[in-house]
């Protein structure tokens, strides 16, 4: 296998070095070496090394950041992706995408399926759903992976930011009526190295949107007080802060959250046989992310 990764040095493009490597004949590259905005320079690169598989880990995801870099946002989420499908296409490789549950609005009742209408509320998820769209259009070959509440080694996250403030604060007010599912960044990758295996060795062609994300699902204060419990059992922090739950109203942010982020991650189990992410498994080894 002849596999690309784009934004290797971010949360989950580490974690696909890092499995890949063993496996595959890889090209890493991060904006040092690759900058995805610059059209002839992706042309050059995807042509010099023939891949069979391009994964896209590469994004601008300062969602509140954003809302003030409009142009910076659609170079990077939208223009990058359309130069690595079109690119991808022109050397007959697939592109694996990775896109967010902020193409959504959040007002649904229940989990988010694939073929549910998008309605993005912010610059961020308007910029990946052009992301998204641009990649269908360019590239016969694609998958687009849809993932939410992100947090790996690498990178900054909120169970890194969590486990910092719990040092310094006896009492945290957390926003309690934001759902979703915690990914760990490493199983993203597993499920991304899944499906580069069965393309390449001819076993799929089931190309299109999945949801990939964790489970259970839980509000983002929920989120934190089992963070804390797991740090305090294995001795990261002495105590766990109080917790309170707070609305978004009393935690405003320049972008607009969406208030369900629960994707429904039936569809890759039933096609991959991919399991959602196990959160809880992966905060077992939380000295990781301090």
């Amino acid at each position: 296998m002849r596999v690309m990764i784009t934004g290797c040095h971010g949360q989950v493009g580490s974690c696909l070095v890092e499995q890949l490597q063993p496996i595959a004949d890889i090209l890493a590259v991060d904006r040092v070496e690759l900058d995805i905005t610059n059209e002839v320079a992706v042309k050059s690169a995807v042509t010099a090394f023939k891949p069979d598989v391009i994964i896209n880990a590469a994004a601008h995801t300062a969602v509140d950041k954003a809302e003030d870099e409009v142009d910076l946002s659609y170079a990077i989420n939208c223009d990058g992706p359309r130069f690595l499908a079109e690119a991808a296409d022109s050397v007959n490789a697939s592109i694996l995408h990775i896109s967010t549950d902020y193409v959504f609005s959040g007002d649904k009742e229940g989990v988010y399926t694939e073929s549910d209408v998008t309605s993005p509320q912010g610059v961020y998820g308007e910029s990946k759903l052009a992301g998204e769209e641009a990649v269908i259009k360019a590239c016969q070959k694609h998958i687009i992976l849809r993932t939410a509440w992100v947090f790996g080694e690498q990178g900054n996250n909120f169970v890194k930011t969590m486990l910092r403030l719990a040092k310094t604060h006896g009492t945290l007010g957390i926003v309690g009526d934001q759902f979703g599912g915690p990914t760990y960044a490493g199983d993203i990758a597993a499920a991304l190295v899944v499906i580069t295996k069965a393309i390449c060795n001819g076993e799929s062609d089931k190309f299109g949107i999945y949801h990939f994300s964790g489970l259970p699902h839980v509000s983002w204060s929920q989120f934190a007080q089992v963070i804390f419990d797991e740090a305090v059992e294995q001795a990261i922090i002495q105590q766990s802060p109080v917790v309170n739950a707070i609305t978004t109203e009393e935690y405003p942010t320049p972008a607009k959250r969406p208030a369900n982020s629960k994707l429904d991650t039936g569809l890759i189990t039933e096609t991959f046989a991919i399991n959602a992410s196990d959160w809880k498994l992966a905060l077992r080894n939380i000295k990781t992310y301090a």
